[in-house]
């Protein structure tokens, strides 16, 4: 069964701790310096996940009494065209470990992490949390989506074979310091930022892949960390909540592109490659949810979020993952 210290502390497990949102809620943790928290950030080094063995081994180790399950094997959108069956067969793998495991050791409350890419590709916008099984999910990505999915259904059947408090996010495009910067799998923001500071360094043009018109609703990884920590507290509800920022703040990528130019100070020819695939146009979110719990939560701007997101990749670049 899961266990409190003596002194009646919380012992919070993140798996995928290492990653763009574990180091986030790190630092959040960090500055909150609560008493009765005591936190694991738990990395791939620490427990192969899709391995049930070394799964429980972790847990045993760390005694959780909550979860916050981020560890997933993650790409970008041209490494998931090409191994979707991968991407479904290990993240089921992961995800049924975390969730039989906490079970087993009767943690008090799992907080898993989806991905808006798990909506159906024909759907109206914006879309919700009621609409995740309404159709198939977008056919460039679908192992990922659908193993994401699955997270929900085993929240909600753990919650009435055995009335576990099992709950999941749905965070919009995130982005941050300690992303994963490698040009071959990396999202929007930090896939700009890297090609950004290697065309300033050597003087060549910033090409950008696809026409630059779809549109997005990127959080900030530090936002993120403060509403994931929120929702391990207080969001009360097994099922799903949309963590994003407000509709009309949603941007293109093309205005994301230029946001890094401008941050980066690249006065170079920016061009944009139209042979290669956009993905899907949008996938506008309703945070409508997250509204009614938190009316009045400030996300951080954009244009300062990609500056310090930047700023520390040109600082780190050495260390960043790339």
């Amino acid at each position: 069964m899961a266990k409190s210290l003596s002194n009646g502390k919380n012992i919070i497990l993140v798996t995928g701790g290492s990653g763009l949102v574990g180091q986030a809620l790190k630092k959040m943790a960090a500055e909150e310096n609560r008493q009765d928290e005591e936190w694991f950030f738990a990395a791939s080094s620490d427990a192969d996940l899709t391995d049930r063995d070394q799964t429980r081994k972790l847990f045993e180790k760390v005694g959780p009494t909550h979860v916050i399950h981020l560890a997933a094997m993650v790409g970008g959108l041209f490494k998931n065209l090409k191994y979707n069956l991968d991407f479904y067969r290990k993240n089921i793998l992961i995800n049924d470990n975390v969730l039989q495991t906490s079970h087993e050791r009767g943690v008090k409350k799992v907080v898993s992490c989806l991905s808006t890419c798990i909506f159906p590709d024909k759907t109206t916008y914006p879309i919700n949390e009621t609409m995740i099984h309404d159709g198939p999910p977008h056919s460039s990505n679908f192992g990922y989506a659908y193993a994401k999915r699955m997270i929900d259904v085993q929240n909600r059947a753990y919650n009435q074979q055995y009335g576990s408090n099992f709950t999941a996010i749905i965070p919009t495009n995130v982005f941050g310091p300690h992303d994963n910067y490698n040009l071959e799998d990396s999202h929007v923001i930090p896939g700009l930022i890297h090609k950004c500071y290697i065309a300033k360094r050597d003087g060549t043009p910033l090409t950008i892949w696809g026409t630059g018109k779809p549109l997005r609703q990127f959080i900030y990884s530090d936002d993120l960390a403060r509403l994931i920590i929120w929702t391990l507290r207080d969001y009360p509800e097994i099922d799903p909540i949309i963590l994003s920022v407000d509709e009309q703040a949603e941007i293109s990528i093309k205005d994301a592109a230029e946001m890094v130019v401008a941050a980066m100070d690249f006065k170079g020819q920016v061009i944009y490659d139209s042979t290669k695939s956009d993905g899907q146009f949008k996938k506008t979110a309703s945070n409508d949810k997250l509204r009614k719990y938190l009316p009045n939560f400030q996300f951080t701007q954009i244009e300062k979020a990609i500056k310090e997101s930047c700023d520390w990749f040109v600082k780190n670049y050495d260390v960043a993952r790339k």
